[in-house]
């Protein structure tokens, strides 16, 4: 059997840690022969329920879990870390303005790009989760300089799930059956869901352009995108709690097509560090569709942009820029 893998999680006593400490465990993600460490951090006030998710782990009697490490130090969470789920962020709080919200966040990330710079393998593969996912992942490589910038990676899979069950449901197919969905831009409202080169089987068996299959385009520009734009929103109005098991489900997706490779006849949706595809500015962490093997991604290249879709690409950007922009203000 292999040697155990370090993994920490951040803000791992809260609702999405929670739903995702027993998958990561018990090898859905890195594998059933693939033992496992779980370094937990959250901040001093939350050890408590911490120490009583460690007893949990304990209780779920999980063979591939050698350890967990619980802490609020970051210098002991980050130490010779594999993978980093960085899940733990503050909350947008009423009446907290945006930049605010951003300069918080702004301190907590700043934080563990340097604890991952002083701490962890150079070799380890970060996942930023907390919002705004992409500036927060940004800052945190910015804090990093020593691990490659595309060992960093930003959570829009939650979207890209979103975007394949509101297809199959049209439809009336599996979510397997849809692919090559694409999510471009913020982990935001205005990010843009892209069904121009997805594909769905139908139940018949034969396969065509989802355009084709939905066979409704005033549905997908007037329904479908809003619908996966404000979906997190509508969960929490809904529960009047943010998304937790779709979001923990998403995080294991991410990290298991990371890490084993996406299929050769689909792509995935990760918020990366864009080298100046599609006309994205370079450095700015960015979701696109992308390819995983040998444990790296890489950018779905050739895919044809028509001018609506650039026009819906080149405003999540220019969100992207000035939250950027803002968050690098916050640093000074």
């Amino acid at each position: 059997m292999s040697e155990p893998i370090r993994v920490l999680v951040t803000g791992a006593a809260g609702q999405i840690g929670y739903s995702l400490l027993y998958s990561l465990a018990n090898g859905d993600v890195f594998g059933k022969d693939q033992p496992i460490i779980l370094h937990l951090l959250d901040i001093t006030p939350a050890l408590g329920a911490l120490g009583g998710v460690k007893f949990e782990l304990e209780d779920c009697s999980l063979p591939l879990l050698r350890d967990v490490v619980c802490t609020d130090q970051e210098q002991v969470a980050f130490k010779d870390i594999d993978v980093a789920v960085l899940v733990g962020a503050m909350p947008r709080k009423e009446g907290m303005e945006r930049k605010d919200l951003l300069a918080a966040n702004v301190r907590i990330f700043k934080s563990q790009g340097n604890a991952l710079e002083q701490y962890a393998k150079k070799t380890v593969k970060i996942l930023v989760v907390g919002n705004p996912a992409n500036t927060n992942c940004l800052i945190c490589s910015k804090y990093a300089p020593s691990i490659p910038p595309e060992n960093f990676s930003c959570l829009t899979r939650l979207d890209h799930n979103r975007a394949k069950g509101q297809v199959a449901l049209k439809v009336g197919v599996t979510t397997d059956q849809v692919k090559q969905v694409t999510i471009w831009g913020n982990h935001s409202s205005t990010q843009f869901p892209d069904l121009r080169h997805a594909k769905v089987t139908l139940n018949s068996g034969e396969t065509k352009p989802a355009y084709d299959a939905i066979q409704d385009e005033n549905w997908i520009k007037n329904s479908f995108i809003p619908i996966v734009q404000k979906r997190g929103a509508a969960i929490i109005a809904a529960r009047k709690l943010s998304s937790a098991m779709s979001a923990a489900k998403a995080i294991c997706d991410h990290l298991r097509d990371w890490w084993f490779g996406t299929s050769s006849d689909d792509w995935v949706s990760m918020g990366v560090v864009s080298d100046g595809s599609y006309g994205i500015e370079k450095g700015l962490v960015y979701s696109f569709p992308v390819r995983c093997q040998n444990r790296t991604w890489s950018i779905v290249q050739g895919l044809d942009i028509n001018d609506w879709a650039k026009d819906l690409m080149t405003k999540t950007a220019q969100e992207l820029t000035q939250e950027r922009d803002d968050a690098l203000e916050a640093t000074k």
